[in-house]
């Protein structure tokens, strides 16, 4: 008999990831530690679990108004479920998607990787359990796949004028790469950020503390670049499971022309190529370009939206839904689960 049950505090993912019934997190967004962060930057936990007597899995997600969500913010490259993998898990899965219609008529989950499964699982346990189903790709990940290669064979693929940019520019600045968290210098990171073309910090606080925790594990990668004793550029990255993470770069914008993150990019990806041993270096979401030349292979991150149309309020939803699409200038590509690829 499986049961479903609903929590305020994310306190209760601690103890269903200790249990072992669940996979081990594959990223630093699918850890108990990840998600106490998050509630701590006021977001409220909508914690739905279903278990029977061996197993158990779960959803981290947030509700406004009839509405549910991820429990997310910009820092998260993913979001998915935390449940075992197979038959069993998606047994627990439909469960909990049968009992979120007493919670709300709609419920979009998003940015879902779906090379691990992850988007047609969701995706299935709420068609299966009567919701109506749209999936769509909301963004795209830029990965490089190792495959081998030390840094040298990495950096012989790189297009022509961005190593021609690293060998003009290289001995302009000086470069470091820290494994451990240093208030000072993340204090000098902040004040790079906020000089550079990035938007406002969402959850500075909670970054920091994020790097703080990392650091404190063991996993984090922090680089650093100087021109005449001042810091131009920074970034931020750490590495878990074989994978290094990309979370955070900026350099001055008076200083654009020492190309201070090229060169820094170089250093961070010779230390997770030939020190960590990486097999995949993930950079997170969003289709810049700069992003390809570095990378070399690119995943779809997806949208999956689920109304439950046997309350009124949800053809509201899917009309205006409706309405929105045919405005659009690209209509979203629709599928009823997700390619796998």
């Amino acid at each position: 008999m499986i049961e479903a049950r609903y929590h305020d505090r994310v306190n209760v993912l601690q103890d269903l990831l200790a249990k072992g019934n669940v996979a081990r997190a594959p990223s630093p967004f699918d850890r108990a530690e990840w998600y106490s962060l998050l509630a701590q930057t006021g977001l409220t936990p909508l914690i739905a679990i279903a278990s029977d007597a061996e197993n158990s899995a779960a959803l981290a997600l947030t509700q406004d108004v009839g509405r549910i969500s991820p429990l997310r913010n910009w820092y998260s490259f993913t979001w998915r479920q935390l449940a075992p993998a197979g038959q069993h898990g998606d047994q627990l899965l439909a469960e909990i998607a049968r009992q979120l219609k007493s919670r709300g008529r709609r419920v979009t989950l998003e940015p879902v990787p779906d090379e691990d499964g992850s988007a047609t699982r969701l995706a299935r346990a709420f068609s299966n359990t009567g919701w109506r189903v749209e999936v769509t790709r909301c963004d795209i990940n830029h990965v490089l796949h190792i495959g081998g290669q030390n840094f040298a064979q990495y950096w012989s693929d790189r297009p022509g004028p961005l190593r021609t940019t690293l060998k003009r520019k290289a001995k302009k600045v000086q470069v470091k790469v820290l494994t451990h968290f240093d208030d000072r210098l993340w204090d000098d990171y902040e004040r790079i950020y906020s000089s550079s073309w990035k938007p406002a910090e969402d959850q500075p606080a909670m970054l920091r503390q994020f790097a703080r925790e990392e650091g404190e594990s063991g996993r984090l990668r922090f680089g650093m670049a100087w021109h005449g004793g001042e810091p131009v550029a920074a970034q931020c990255w750490t590495v878990e499971n074989g994978t290094a993470f990309i979370h955070k770069l900026a350099y001055l914008e008076n200083a654009r022309k020492l190309s201070a993150g090229t060169t820094l990019s170089a250093c961070m990806f010779e230390h997770v190529i030939d020190i960590d041993a990486v097999s995949l270096v993930d950079f997170g979401t969003g289709d810049q370009a700069y992003k390809a030349d570095w990378m070399n292979a690119t995943r779809p991150r997806y949208r999956i939206d689920c109304l439950d149309m046997s309350q009124p309020k949800a053809w509201l939803d899917l009309a205006k839904q409706t309405i929105n699409r045919l405005r659009e200038a690209d209509i979203q590509e629709l599928a009823p689960a997700p390619p796998r690829r």
